[in-house]
C-alpha cells in the first residue's frame, strides 16, 4: 500500500476535542519515533470557522466575522480520515511549526493563523474554510 498521508493533505479528525474538524498535515511520521511508537502526523486545522458576511455589514464587523482560529496537534494516523483535497503549504511554514514547548506552539499558531487568513481572504481552498455539515 502506498503512502497517501503526505504533507499538504487535507484530513478530517475522527477522535478527540477536534473531532469532525478539517486539518492539513504539516509533518508526517509513518514509522513513529521514540516518544510515539506509532504512525502520527502534526496537523494544523481550523478550531473556529469564519462566519458568513454580507455587504450591508460594516468593514469592522466583516473583518471580525472573517477571522479564523487555528489549532495545532499531533494525531495518530488511525484518528485521521484523508480527503481528496490537498493544500500547498508555504515554504516558510514547513520547518517552523513545532509543538515541543508552549512558547513554540504559540508562535506556530500565529504563523498558521496568518497563512489560513491569507488563503481565506484570497478565496483559495474554499471547501477547507466551510463548516462540515453532516
Amino acid at each position: 500500500m502506498g503512502k497517501f498521508l503526505k504533507t499538504g493533505k487535507v484530513v478530517l479528525l475522527l477522535q478527540g476535542r477536534f473531532a469532525g474538524r478539517k486539518a492539513v498535515i504539516v509533518q508526517n511520521s509513518d514509522n513513529g519515533t521514540k516518544e510515539r511508537k506509532y504512525g502520527h502526523a502534526l496537523v494544523a486545522g481550523i478550531d473556529k470557522y469564519p462566519l458568513k458576511i454580507r455587504k450591508s455589514m460594516s468593514k469592522k464587523r466583516q473583518a471580525f466575522r472573517s477571522r479564523v482560529r487555528p489549532f495545532i496537534k499531533v494525531c495518530n494516523h488511525t484518528h485521521l480520515m484523508p480527503t481528496r483535497y490537498t493544500m500547498e503549504m508555504d515554504k516558510d511554514l514547513k520547518g517552523k511549526v513545532s509543538v515541543a514547548e508552549d512558547s513554540k506552539k504559540v508562535e506556530s499558531k500565529k504563523l498558521v493563523r496568518a497563512m489560513f487568513q491569507d488563503r481565506y481572504k484570497a478565496g483559495k481552498n474554499k471547501w477547507f474554510f466551510q463548516k462540515l455539515r453532516f
